[in-house]
This record gives structure tokens, sequence and C-alpha cells, in this order.
């Protein structure tokens, strides 16, 4: 049923939505701290590996999320969300009795199709819950379950991958003998079915336009229209993003390859700064969005975006080179800041720029260039780049150096040269 959404409503939509968002990253990232333990066991390469991180999990989880944007905008984005998370976390689960690099590679296309269902729900959900000047800070707190879900994850599968160091394998009643460390799928993935029970207590929003949701052909030609606007900001915040997963993907790798680091030591790290030091930076960025919206900046949101890219170009660029581990896990501190600033105003700025009755199918095009973008050449160029430029598994700090300077630089470029277009649209949209 469709409710005005009263601000304990609103909060608690976003409550459920960040839970959500936290269990879907739980699921995607758990793959980055299991590298070598994959590789070990299935014999595959990096390249490979980057492909069960990116490709399988990013094509479906981008091209499915127009549809089912579609079927936001003109039914229950609740429901959605809870059939998806229910997908996603029964994928997850199975993932733990592959034995080969495709069928891996096939439950992850599933965890992909289940997470497809999240995105534009929220947007669309959170958009029509708040109001412009609070929607900065609300899509951040749900952008939280990001940074949270990533921490967990790279604890957990820190643990696990101890763990597998001394116990080769486990157990379990009915699924038998597995490696330990493909326990960790049934761990975290499970917990997501009760997710998807809570994402059917929230309360339906009542859209901020009742008119029918728009035929897919009249967003396409909305995007046409606004073409400098939203191919700008696609592709400014997909740059951001495929830096970060780069990061995410490899950085566990590069303490244990570079600085001879164990897995349990540089997951805890990575574990420990993604859910402190990125929690706050997703907070930060998202006040700053609607502080500097409240003071008239309209394209606020790319302010933010191009602040922090210009701060993780210098401390993201660096830390891979410098000779300390000390220093290099000192300069996480302020990457982490920088990395999750420009999530939630990513988010908000979607939404500012889209008229609300397609609002669902919108950002779901935003998505399939973001995700898709971000998801395949994220982890993948770094991993080329380690194998096929560099040809050496020890040289995976230059590759995410290289990486990491051509992505801000890329960033800063789109975002600036996308600011005036932003704010005309924003000026002319209609409801």
């Amino acid at each position: 049923m469709t409710q005005s959404a009263t601000p304990a409503r609103a909060w608690y939509i976003v409550a459920i939505l960040m839970l959500a968002n936290v269990s879907g990253f739980v699921d995607r990232q758990i793959l980055s701290l299991l590298v070598e333990p994959i590789k070990r066991d299935l014999g595959v390469s990096d390249t490979q590996v980057s492909l069960l991180m990116g490709l399988s999990f990013a094509v479906f989880y981008s091209a499915l999320g127009i549809p089912i944007g579609r079927l936001a905008d003109r039914g229950s984005r609740r429901a959605i969300v809870a059939v998806g998370a229910a997908l996603w976390s029964l994928m997850t689960a199975l993932s733990g009795l592959a034995r080969t690099f495709t069928q891996l590679f096939v439950l992850r296309v599933g965890v992909g199709v289940g997470e497809a269902t999240l995105g534009p729900s929220a947007i669309s959900m959170i958009a029509d819950a708040f109001p412009r000047e609070r929607r900065g800070t609300a899509m951040s707190v749900y952008m939280l379950g990001t940074f949270l879900g990533s921490g967990i994850a790279y604890a957990l599968g820190a643990y696990v991958v101890g763990v597998s160091a001394t116990q080769g394998s486990v157990t379990w009643p009915i699924v038998g003998e597995i490696r330990a460390w493909q326990t960790v799928f049934f761990v975290v993935g499970l917990p997501g079915l009760v997710i998807a029970l809570l994402a059917m207590t929230m309360h339906e929003p009542a859209r901020s336009n009742t008119a029918p949701a728009l035929p897919l052909r009249d967003v396409i030609a909305y995007f046409r229209e606004h073409a400098k606007t939203m191919g700008l900001l696609s592709f400014g915040f997909a740059c951001s993003a495929a830096v970060n997963y780069g990061i995410a993907a490899w950085l566990a790798t590069f303490f244990i390859r570079t600085h001879g680091w164990t897995a349990t030591e540089a997951g805890t790290l990575q574990g420990v700064l993604t859910m402190t030091v990125g929690v706050i930076g997703t907070l930060v960025g998202g006040r700053l969005t609607d502080r500097w919206s409240r003071q008239g900046f309209t394209d606020a949101p790319l302010r933010v975006g191009i602040y922090a890219a210009i701060g993780l170009l210098l401390t993201a660029g660096l830390y891979p080179l410098v000779p300390s581990a000390t220093i290099a896990a000192a300069l996480l501190v302020p990457v982490n800041l920088f990395a999750a600033m420009p999530w939630g105003a990513a988010s908000a700025a979607v939404a500012e720029a889209l008229p609300s009755r397609m609002r669902g199918q919108g950002s779901a095009v935003y998505f399939l260039v973001v995700n898709l973008f971000a998801g395949v050449f994220g982890p993948t160029a770094v991993a080329l780049l380690t194998d096929q430029v560099f040809q050496d598994p020890l040289a995976l700090r230059w590759s995410l150096a290289v990486c990491t300077v051509v992505g801000m630089l890329l960033t800063i470029t789109l975002l600036g040269f996308g600011r005036a277009a932003y704010r005309t649209t924003v000026a002319t949209r209609e409801t």
C-alpha cells in the first residue's frame, strides 16, 4: 500500500534499504579476500578471478536493471527488493557448492541478477520519501551499506582464509565435505533471507508524481535530450567507481604480495578501515551535498565528486608505491575517506536530474553505465596490467597506481565539464 512518508517511515525505509545494501555488498565483495585459495583450488589465473569479481556479476546486474527499473516505476518497490534479496542470498549460499570456475561464474551471475533489483528501487523510494535538501544525507545513509557490507566481507573473509590455512576442509550436514573457504558463502548468504522478509515491512512512499510511468522510449528520449548531463554524470562517477572496485578487489592481495602480510592481516586492515573511515566519508559526502544545496549550489553532488577525486588522486596514487607497509596502511585512511565521499552524492545527483516518473528506469540506465563500466574495468584493468603488461605478480603495486591516476583524472575532467549542463537540466526538468 502506498502511504505518505512521515519522518519515521522515511528513515525506516532507509534503514531497511541500507541493511539490504549491506547484505548485497557482503555477497559481492567476499571474493576479494578469497583470491589465493580460489586460485589454488580451482586452478585459475588473476584475470579469471577478476572475471568472477567483475564480469560475471556486472553484466546481468547492469542489463537487468532497466526492466527492473520499469517495474519500480509502476509496481511495488518493496516487493521487488524482497524478491531480489532472497535471490542474491540463495545464489551466494549455493556458491559454496561450486567445484569449478564455470559453476562459480554461473552462480555469481545469479547474485548479480538478484542485486539488480536494489539500486533502482532504493533511489526511487528515497527520492519520494525525502525533500531535495535532505536527499544527500538520506542517500548517504543508504550507501553506508556499501562500506559496512564490504568491511564485513573483508573481515570475515580474512578469518576464513586464516582458518583454511590450517584446516584444509570441513564437513557440513547434507552438504558434505567442502573447503574451509567455501563455508563463507553459506555464512554470508543465508542471513540475507531475513532481510528479504524485513523488506516487506516497509511502507511504499507516495510517488511525487502520480501519473503513469513513462515508457522506456521516453526515458531514452530524455537521456538523448540531456545527453551531456547524463553522459558526463554517468561516466564521471563510473570512472570513480572503477578505481574503487579495483582497489577493493586487489588491496588485500597487494599487501600479501608486496609487503608479505598474511591474508588475515590484510583483510582485517581493509575491513576495519572500510567500516569506520568509509562510513565517515559517506556521511561527510552526504552532508556536504545537502549543505551546498541549501547554499544554492545546484551542482553540489558533482562538486563533492570532484573534490573527492582530487583527494583520491593524491593518496590512492601514492600508497602502492611507498616502500613501507606502515606508511601504505596510514595512507589508506584518507584513501577510504575520499573513496567513500561521492557514493551518496552520486545517487542524489541522479535523483535530481531525473523526473520522478522515470526515476526507476532512469537510475537503472545510470547503474547500467556505472556498474558495467566499473564492474568490468575496475578489477580486470588491474589484473590485465599485471598479467599482460608488467607480466609479474609483484608488479600489482604499479597496476593499482596507474589505474588510480588515470581513473581519477578522467573523473575530475568529466564531472568538471558536466557541471554547467547538470545545472541546466535540474533547473528545467519537469517533476
